[in-house]
């Protein structure tokens, strides 16, 4: 089985510039633990997980630094730069040891002219296994 036949392709991204309010809306909106983050061109340049964003939230400990890092602090302070990625044309098997191997949770799906087309989780291989698809 391929990556494309199982990733999902509605993904949201998040611009370099956006604020943390704004990719926290996003993440609640479209209930997805982390985003791709966009340049002006829309080549993906990182991602921004709810990891990232609560590790800079213990960080700062009295009120008005901590308004100040949602409604401030541009995403491309707190992302994490390279996102990993993986071929659709991929084997689903490959894309789960490239998750265990680098320790995360999902890979960005992009075409050979490295567009953005879809993201597969450990959940959607999971999925794929539980109902028997794999």
């Amino acid at each position: 089985m391929k990556v494309a036949d199982i990733m999902r392709t509605d993904v949201k991204t998040v611009d370099l510039d956006a604020t943390v309010a704004d990719a926290i809306t996003t993440l609640a909106d479209v209930h997805v633990s982390a985003l791709p983050v966009t340049d002006a061109h829309g080549k993906v340049v990182g991602v921004l997980s709810t990891t990232d964003i609560l590790c800079a939230l213990s960080e700062t400990t009295e009120p008005e630094p901590r308004e100040r890092l949602f409604d401030e602090t541009p995403v491309r302070e707190l992302m994490t730069p390279r996102s990993r990625v993986i071929a659709p044309e991929a084997d689903v098997l490959e894309a789960a040891r490239r998750m265990l191997d680098l320790d995360v949770h999902r890979l960005f799906v992009e075409d050979q002219g490295g567009r953005l087309v879809g993201v597969i989780s450990q959940t959607d291989i999971v999925a794929a296994v539980a109902t028997a698809r794999i």
